[in-house]
């Protein structure tokens, strides 16, 4: 339907998750199976659920899809602030996330309005 990799949205969850990656990397090892991993998870769903929807049937599908991508990306905006309150990233590593975040969840509401409407 769509080809996923010359979606701005996409390219811009993958630049996240690598980010994510490289930022969870220096999370305790107690924390490797818990928020480390799914922090990873979430990051990987958002973009992987953008190409998913991108490569389904139809329109409905597709925004379906994105909209599961935006939720995955609440939950790791709401991850990354418990991190930063357990004192395993500081403030302006947050703020920058959650900046990124933002601009990813604008992009597919955006991308699921223009979907929905034909």
């Amino acid at each position: 339907m769509h080809n996923y990799k010359e979606l701005k949205v996409w390219q811009k969850s993958i630049d996240l998750t690598v980010n994510i990656y490289k930022i969870s990397m220096h999370f305790p090892d107690s924390e490797r199976f818990n928020l480390t991993s799914q922090s990873r998870r979430c990051s990987v769903s958002v973009s992987s659920n953008i190409a998913e929807g991108a490569g389904r049937n139809s329109k409905g599908e597709f925004a379906h899809f994105l909209g599961i991508a935006s939720g995955s990306s609440y939950e790791l905006k709401t991850q990354m602030i418990i991190a930063q309150r357990l004192g395993y990233l500081d403030e302006i590593i947050l703020q920058n996330i959650c900046s990124d975040i933002n601009e990813i969840q604008k992009m597919i509401f955006s991308l699921q309005n223009k979907v929905k409407q034909g």
